[in-house]
């Protein structure tokens, strides 16, 4: 009784976590425009710049919505495809570590270009994991046309590749692959 109470009152841990995220993705809406005008040489910088901001703050959230509103922006230049407000939701939970439940058809391929490339801005590799080695590929090809537009280098991990041929897709800047290809690649690695 007094749980629901207090639910009532502050809400459920989930809906103060959506109020967060609708605040960004109000900030990310209102770049939009920002990002529009930009030409696409300017585009071809705006990962270096991102990049520089990082290293002299090291706060990956500080750039969130201005990544955010770029991946949108370029997805709308390659693919044709806009980030909806949903699938902007999508992408804060993943890149804060929650779980993004969405329908078949509802744009999860497309949610994970959003928290891919903020996390490419840091240095690090990204992984984006599928089920099979057709969506792999699929989406290496299809995705990977927003991050090649943002200067990064996507690889793809299949089950027919060399050592010598795994290891450069393993070195890109974003790697698709399946769960069970990591699985092996690293049992045989150690």
């Amino acid at each position: 009784m007094i749980s629901n109470l207090l639910r009532n009152i502050f809400g459920s841990r989930n809906s103060r976590i959506l109020k967060e995220y609708d605040s960004i993705v109000l900030k990310i809406n209102d770049l939009e425009d920002k990002y529009k005008k930009l030409s696409s040489d300017e585009f071809k910088n705006i990962t270096s710049q991102f990049k520089s901001e990082y290293k002299k703050n090291q706060d990956i959230n500080s750039l969130l919505p201005d990544a955010f509103a770029v991946v949108r922006e370029a997805s709308m230049r390659t693919l044709g495809l806009r980030h909806f407000d949903e699938q902007l939701l999508g992408g804060l939970a993943l890149h804060n570590g929650k779980i993004a439940e969405m329908k078949t058809g509802e744009g999860k391929t497309l949610v994970s270009t959003l928290p891919a490339y903020l996390n490419s801005i840091i240095g690090s590799n990204v992984f984006i994991v599928t089920v099979n080695d057709y969506l792999a590929r699929r989406d290496a090809e299809w995705m990977g046309q927003v991050h090649k537009f943002l200067g990064l280098n996507v690889g793809l991990i299949q089950q027919d590749m060399s050592p010598s041929q795994r290891k450069k897709n393993y070195a890109c800047d974003i790697t698709y692959a399946t769960n069970s290809e990591l699985g092996f690649d690293y049992l045989r690695d150690n």
